[in-house]
C-alpha cells in the first residue's frame, strides 16, 4: 500500500482521525509519506473498530434519476424515481424535512428521535405547481422546486435567493453510505456542528460526528465529545440551518475536498434532513429547539460560580476549601467532588477512608450556602462475588451491554475492568436513575456525567491500553426498536444524561436539580448543560473557549461552559485572571484542574490575581438577575446565552469571522484578553451606539477601537438603550428573594423584560413566575425611564430598586410591583 492510494477519500478520513489522537500522532513519523503512517497505525493495534466503518474501496455512487411518479398526501409529498424515493415533508412555514432511500422503504420512527416528530406539528398551508421539468412547493416563506431531470432540489426565499442548493450529483448511495451535495454560494459562512475547535466559520472543515474521548484536543481536532449534527449557514440577507437526522456515523465536508461544494455522508440507510430557513440565526435556532426541545430552567444556584477539581480527596480538603471561599469573601455557589469520593471508583458508593461522615459534610456545607455535585460514570465494576449491590442487580436484569454472541461487553475505565448499562432502554434509564438516591439521600444537589462516549480501553487503566468502543454490531435498545450500536454510539451520553435528569426530577421531586455531561447528540440541551470537556492550561485554549461555546450555543445547547484555568497543566497567574474574567460570561461557570497539576484556586496564584478573580466573580454575582433572565429567553426560545456577534449582527460580514468577541445577552459585548503579556487590543464595535462599561466612553459603530486592558480589566461594551438589572453582591445564591436591585441604563431607545421565580422550584412550570419590562427613551433634554407593571402568578416582596442612568444621576423608589415612569434631565 503506497503513499499515493492513501489520497483518496476513505484513506484520508482515517488518517485525519488518526492525527486527531496526539497519543497517537506524536509517535508517528513526521517525515514519511502517507502510507507508511498509517501502516503504523495498523500496526500499533488502535485503528481496527473505526477502519471497519471505512470502505478500503472507492466504490461509485449510484445517485436519483428521473421522477417517475408523484403522490401528494396532507403534508408530504412521494417522488419515486424507480426503486429510489424521495419525500418533502412541509412541516413549518419555514421548516422542511427531505428524505431519500435508495430501497423505496423508509425507516420507522425512532423513540430516541427529534423531540416533536412530523405528526406532532400543526398543519401549514402550501401550494404545488407542477410542469413537464419541475415540481414548486410554495409556504409563506420559503419556496423549493424539485427538478425531475434528474432528481435534484432548490430552495428559494420569499425575495428569489437561492439556499441549499442541490449539487451534481444531488443524492447518492453504495454500499454502507449515503450521501448529499450541495452548493456553498458567495460568501457564505457555516456555525455550529456542536462542539468544534478552530475558529467560529467552519467553512473548509471535515466535521466528523462521532463521539470520542477527545483527550490533549487541540485547534486540529476533528471529532470531539458531542456529536450535533447542525450547522447554520449565513450570508447578508441570507440564513438556513441544516440538522441531519441520523445517529450512525456521519460527516459534513464544508467544501474541504471540493471548493464550492459541502456533501453530507452518514453510514445508515438513508438520508434525511431538515432545512430550517432563517433568514437570521434567532429563527434558524426557535424552530431547531422545537424540533429538538429546549432546556429546561437550571436552579439559580447552578448560575454561580462552580469549583473542581480532580480531585478534592478527602472530606478534610473539602471543608478546607469551603472555609478558604468564606473567609476570602470569595462568592462560590457549587464544590465538586470528583472520582476519589468513591469505594474503588465504584459508581454509588461512597469511600469509607475518604469520605466516611458523607452525610455529615454535605450538610456542613448546605449550611454555609455550598451545593454538592458529584461526578458518576457509567462503567459499573465487574465484581461478581463481591456483594457489589448495583452489579450485581445489573447483571440480574440483563441491563448491561452484551456482545452479539450473548456474552457481557467489556472494557476497563477506573474501577478497573467493567460493565456498562445499556442507556438505549428505558427501563435501564429508570434504573440507572433511581440508583442516585446513593447520593441525592445525602444532600446532592446535582450529578457530573463523565466518560460518557463512552470512553474506555482493552486493557486496565495505568497500562498503556488502546482506545476501544462497543462493537458495533452490539445489540442495544428495547425489543420494538432493537438495533447495534452503530447506531446507537453517538446517542450513548444522550441517553445517559436523560436516566440522571428524569431520575433527579422523581427523587427530587421539590428541587431543580443540576446534571452535567461530557456527551452528547442533538437535543442534549433538555436533559443536561455541557462543558468542553478535557481543556489545557494553554492561552490557546483560553482562545478557543469562545468559538466553542458559540459555535455549542449556535447548535442549541445554550447552558454550557469550559473548565477555567485549563484541566490538563498548570496555569500562570496572568493566564488564570484572563481565564476568570471571560469565565465570568460563560453560561457554565466552573473552575477545574486535574490531578498532579498545582491547585487552581483563585488564591493560589497571590493577592493580585486574588483581587482579580474576587472582582470578576462579584460581577458575575451582580449580574445574576440579567443572567437568569437570559436562561429564561433560552428555555423559551432556545435562543444561546453566550452568542457570537453575528447572531445579532447576521447583516454585518465583518461578524462572519469574529472568532474572539462574544456577547452575553443582546447588550453586553466583550472583548478577552487571551495572550501573555497584552494590555491593549482592537475590538470592532457594529453598527449602533456604543459606551465603555468601565469608563463610560462612548462610540458610533461601526468601527474599530483601541481598548486599554491592563491585567486587572477585561475590555466590555454596552449597547445605547440598554437595561442591566443587577444584584447585590452575595457569597452564594441563597432562597430569599432579593431586597434591592440596581438597573443600570444607557441613554439609548430600548427595553428589557425581567424574569424572576423563586430559582429552585418546579412551580415556574404551572406559571409561578413574574415578568417586569422596562423601557428607556429620549424626549428632547430629558430621558424617560418606564417601569412596567410586575405580570404573573409569583410577586417578589418589596424592595429598593436604583436606577442608574449612566452619565447622568440616579433615583430611588420602593417597587411593591406597580407601573411608574422615572424622568431625567440630560440637559447639559
Amino acid at each position: 500500500m503506497g503513499g499515493g492510494d492513501c489520497q483518496s477519500g476513505r484513506w484520508r478520513e482515517a488518517i485525519a482521525f488518526l492525527f486527531s489522537q496526539p497519543t497517537i500522532s506524536r509517535d508517528l513519523p513526521s517525515s514519511e509519506g502517507a502510507g507508511y503512517k498509517l501502516y503504523c497505525v495498523f500496526q500499533s493495534g488502535i485503528m481496527p473498530q473505526y477502519f471497519g466503518q471505512l470502505h478500503t474501496t472507492e466504490q461509485p455512487w449510484s445517485s436519483l434519476g428521473t421522477v417517475q411518479a408523484i403522490q401528494q398526501e396532507e403534508r408530504h409529498i412521494l417522488f419515486k424515481c424507480g426503486e429510489p424515493c424521495l419525500t418533502i415533508s412541509v412541516l413549518a412555514p419555514n421548516l422542511i424535512r427531505v428524505r431519500m432511500t435508495p430501497t423505496g422503504e423508509f425507516l420507522a420512527h425512532r423513540s430516541w428521535a427529534v423531540a416533536q416528530a412530523d405528526e406532532q406539528w400543526s398543519m401549514v398551508p402550501f401550494e404545488v405547481e407542477e410542469t413537464a421539468d419541475t415540481v414548486d412547493i410554495k409556504t409563506e416563506q420559503l419556496r423549493l422546486v424539485v427538478h425531475r431531470h434528474p432528481c435534484r432540489i432548490q430552495f428559494f426565499d420569499s425575495q428569489g435567493q437561492p439556499f441549499a442548493q442541490d449539487a451534481d450529483p444531488a443524492m447518492g448511495w453504495r454500499e454502507g453510505a449515503v450521501a448529499g451535495w450541495k452548493q456553498i454560494e458567495t460568501d457564505e459562512h457555516f456555525y455550529g456542528f456542536g462542539e468544534r475547535t478552530g475558529l467560529l466559520d467552519q467553512i473548509a472543515k471535515v466535521r466528523t460526528n462521532w463521539t470520542f474521548d477527545a483527550l490533549d484536543y487541540d485547534v486540529m481536532t476533528d471529532n470531539m465529545y458531542q456529536a450535533i449534527p447542525l450547522f447554520m449557514a449565513l450570508r447578508p440577507g441570507v440564513g438556513y440551518g441544516l440538522f441531519f437526522n441520523t445517529t450512525f456515523w456521519s460527516q459534513f465536508d464544508m467544501g474541504a475536498e471540493q471548493p464550492g461544494t459541502w456533501r453530507m455522508e452518514t453510514r445508515g440507510n438513508e438520508l434525511d434532513y431538515y432545512i430550517i430557513y432563517g433568514p437570521e440565526p434567532a429563527q434558524i435556532l426557535s424552530t431547531y429547539t422545537q424540533l429538538t426541545g429546549r432546556m429546561p430552567l437550571p436552579p439559580q444556584w447552578a448560575l454561580g460560580y462552580q469549583q473542581c477539581r480532580w480531585s478534592y480527596e478527602s472530606d478534610t480538603v473539602v471543608r478546607e476549601l469551603a472555609r478558604e471561599f468564606r473567609q476570602r469573601r470569595i462568592p462560590c455557589d457549587v464544590i465538586h467532588l470528583d472520582i476519589d469520593y468513591m469505594k474503588g471508583y465504584r459508581v454509588f458508593t461512597w469511600s469509607p477512608k475518604r469520605f466516611g461522615d458523607a452525610p455529615q459534610l454535605i450538610n456542613e456545607l448546605k449550611q454555609d450556602g455550598f451545593k454538592t455535585v458529584t461526578i458518576i460514570d457509567p462503567g459499573v465494576k465487574y465484581e461478581p462475588e463481591a456483594d457489589y449491590e448495583v452489579f450485581d442487580e445489573g447483571l440480574k436484569n440483563d441491563y448491561f451491554v452484551r456482545k452479539t454472541d450473548g456474552q457481557l461487553f467489556h472494557g476497563y475505565v477506573w474501577p478497573d475492568k467493567a460493565v456498562f448499562p445499556d442507556f438505549i432502554r428505558p427501563e435501564v434509564r429508570d434504573w440507572w436513575g433511581q440508583w442516585q438516591k446513593s447520593v441525592t439521600s445525602l444532600g446532592v444537589a446535582g450529578v457530573w456525567n463523565d466518560m460518557n462516549e463512552p470512553a474506555l480501553d482493552d486493557r486496565p487503566f495505568g497500562d498503556p491500553g488502546n482506545k476501544v468502543w462497543f462493537p458495533l454490531d452490539a445489540p442495544q435498545g428495547p425489543m420494538e426498536e432493537r438495533t447495534t450500536h452503530a447506531e446507537t454510539h453517538n446517542l450513548y451520553g444522550l441517553m445517559m444524561a436523560q436516566a440522571s435528569c428524569k431520575g433527579l426530577e422523581e427523587l427530587r421531586p421539590t428541587e431543580r436539580s443540576f446534571v452535567l455531561t461530557r456527551s452528547g447528540f442533538a437535543g442534549i440541551q433538555r436533559w443536561s448543560a455541557v462543558w468542553t470537556g478535557d481543556n489545557q492550561s494553554l492561552w490557546e485554549h483560553l482562545e478557543m473557549s469562545i468559538p466553542m461555546l458559540c459555535n455549542l450555543g449556535l447548535s442549541g445547547v445554550a447552558f454550557v461552559g469550559a473548565d477555567i484555568g485549563g484541566f490538563a497543566g498548570n496555569a500562570t497567574g496572568e493566564l488564570f485572571a484572563r481565564w476568570m474574567q471571560v469565565g465570568m460570561l460563560y453560561p457554565l461557570m466552573r473552575g477545574h484542574s486535574a490531578m498532579s497539576t498545582a491547585r487552581h484556586e483563585p488564591w493560589v496564584f497571590g493577592d493580585k490575581v486574588e483581587s482579580i478573580c474576587r472582582d470578576y466573580i462579584e460581577l458575575r454575582y451582580r449580574l445574576l438577575p440579567y443572567l437568569y433572565t437570559l436562561f429564561w429567553e433560552a428555555a423559551t426560545t432556545g435562543a444561546p446565552i453566550l452568542r457570537p456577534l453575528l447572531y445579532h449582527f447576521p447583516q454585518d460580514s465583518q461578524t462572519y469571522t469574529l472568532s474572539d468577541q462574544l456577547m452575553l445577552g443582546s447588550s453586553l459585548l466583550a472583548a478577552p484578553i487571551y495572550r501573555p503579556g497584552v494590555e491593549h487590543r482592537a475590538v470592532y464595535l457594529p453598527e449602533g451606539r456604543w459606551y465603555d462599561w468601565w469608563s463610560g466612553e462612548g462610540f458610533d459603530g461601526p468601527t474599530h477601537v483601541l481598548a486599554d486592558a491592563p491585567l486587572e480589566r477585561m475590555p466590555m461594551y454596552i449597547r445605547a438603550g440598554s437595561i442591566i438589572p443587577m444584584a447585590p453582591v452575595r457569597q452564594y445564591v441563597d432562597e430569599r428573594p432579593l431586597d434591592q436591585m440596581t438597573l443600570r441604563v444607557w441613554r439609548g431607545t430600548g427595553e428589557f423584560t425581567l424574569y424572576e421565580d423563586d430559582g429552585r422550584s418546579f412551580d415556574y412550570k404551572t406559571g409561578a413566575y413574574c415578568t417586569t419590562t422596562y423601557r428607556v427613551r429620549t424626549e428632547g433634554e430629558q430621558t424617560l425611564v418606564e417601569i412596567g407593571r410586575c405580570e404573573g402568578n409569583w410577586s417578589p416582596p418589596e424592595r429598593e430598586v436604583i436606577v442608574e442612568l449612566m452619565g447622568v444621576g440616579e433615583q430611588r423608589f420602593v417597587d411593591n410591583g406597580t407601573a411608574r415612569k422615572l424622568t431625567f434631565s440630560t440637559a447639559s
